[in-house]
């Protein structure tokens, strides 16, 4: 992404869901609650487990944010 594709105006504002979106957020939370769980059962406690649920939370975030933004974000 190149400084010329980023609109901070647009990126740093709010974005008030829409029912369409309120669809994506909700499957999105759906499979990061799944994967998870299966993560949680599956893997021993350790740092391991706890970077995959941390890299987890933050590709939930990233996705969020991707519908947010209507894919704005190059």
């Amino acid at each position: 992404m190149s400084q010329y594709d980023f609109d901070p105006s647009y990126v740093f504002e709010h974005h008030a869901p829409t029912a369409e979106k309120l669809v994506h957020y909700d499957a999105i939370h759906e499979a990061a609650k799944t994967f998870a769980t299966v993560i949680l059962k599956h893997t021993p406690p350790s740092d391991d487990q706890a970077a995959a649920l941390r890299l987890l939370r933050e590709a939930t975030m990233t996705a969020n944010a991707a519908v947010a933004l209507d894919g704005r974000l190059k």
